[in-house]
């Protein structure tokens, strides 16, 4: 980070929000905050809409004694690896931090990606209950609060090909965004490359990935039909962004502030989910409109890709012990244990 950035931020975070005669005396009780919000995805993505939303929301709750300043498509210079460590040092007081890309941190972070874990948003839900809590801690252990928690759709495998065995996506290069799904494409036979999202349009263009596993919204944002043919709908991977705010920054905002934001945030989150529901139909149709063929998985192969994947479940419990008693709590309530 330069040195000018910095500075820039530091202004930010301390700049005055002028004109706020008659803000109830609730709020006017902290000096105002301008807070930059960090995210790599671009405008038009869903989570970028949705961090926006909560920042008008947020600036009329508190009557503009807080005001968030969604910066998107990674202009503050932070890549999606860097995100937790960046508010963590204070580098941002706030950003929205994609789970999976942080587990070279913390690998419990990646428990949403555990190969066909959840088969659907309703068993998400349910999965989230036991790991959210786990969560929050690590963010506190990297001094910050998780505000809200949105997932992403359901993963596909975008290919050139239409794939209908596993055979047939052996030795693909193929991008991934985390280890976990790393490991699954290695135990599958594929070529997995783990490569960040900004990274990921010039690695198609060069051809060093053939291939890209992520959701359709991701493939929207790429215009994979620009390189790709087809998605495939494998449903074995599931993500969440979190957005979440330095401690120090937190102290800074009056009590009465601090809860008008925490309810709005459990208020929003509702909606917001909604918003990926509504976000994989619109990109699956916008992928499709834009040339590529959806594919349903066949059964048999679905069946080969979960045999091949279900070590990994394993393996994930020996790497990170803390991660197995809330996956068994969940795998309970889901009758799948």
């Amino acid at each position: 980070m330069t040195t000018g950035r910095r500075q820039a931020l530091t202004v930010g975070l301390g700049a005055a929000v002028a004109g706020i005669a008659g803000v109830p005396a609730i709020v006017r009780a902290q000096a105002p905050l301008k807070l930059p919000l960090s995210t790599v995805w671009p405008d038009g993505n869903f989570h970028v809409a949705n961090a926006r939303r909560f920042a008008d929301e947020v600036k009329k709750a508190t009557g503009g004694a807080v005001e968030i300043d969604v910066k998107s498509g990674g202009q503050l210079g932070f890549k999606g690896p860097e995100q937790l460590r960046a508010v963590r040092d204070g580098l941002v007081p706030m950003a929205d931090v994609l789970t999976i890309q942080q587990v070279g941190d913390e690998p419990m972070l990646g428990i949403e990606s555990i190969p066909f874990l959840v088969g659907n948003i309703d068993e998400l839900r349910i999965l989230h209950k036991y790991i959210r809590p786990e969560y929050e801690k690590i963010a506190a252990k990297y001094n910050q609060t998780v505000l809200y928690m949105v997932p992403w759709p359901t993963a596909y495998v975008h290919l050139k090909f239409k794939a209908d065995t596993v055979d047939a996506l052996r030795n693909v290069k193929i991008r991934v965004a985390d280890k976990n799904s790393q490991d699954m494409c290695s135990a599958i036979g594929m070529a997995p490359a783990l490569i960040p999202w900004g990274e990921t349009i010039a690695a198609l263009s060069s051809g060093a990935v053939s291939g890209v596993l992520t959701s359709a919204v991701s493939g929207v944002d790429g215009k994979f039909w620009e390189f790709l043919k087809f998605f495939h709908q494998t449903n074995n991977a599931w993500n969440s962004q979190m957005v979440t705010i330095n401690n120090d920054t937190w102290k800074k905002i009056s009590p009465a502030n601090q809860k008008a934001i925490v309810d709005l945030a459990r208020a929003l989150e509702p909606d917001f989910w909604k918003a990926s529901l509504q976000a994989d139909k619109d990109s699956a149709q916008k992928l499709t409109d834009g040339g590529m063929q959806l594919v349903v998985v066949p059964d048999a192969m679905m069946a080969d890709l979960r045999k091949r994947t279900a070590p990994l479940v394993v393996d994930f419990f020996k790497r990170v012990p803390a991660a197995e008693a809330p996956i068994k709590a969940y795998l309970v309530e889901v009758k799948r244990a």
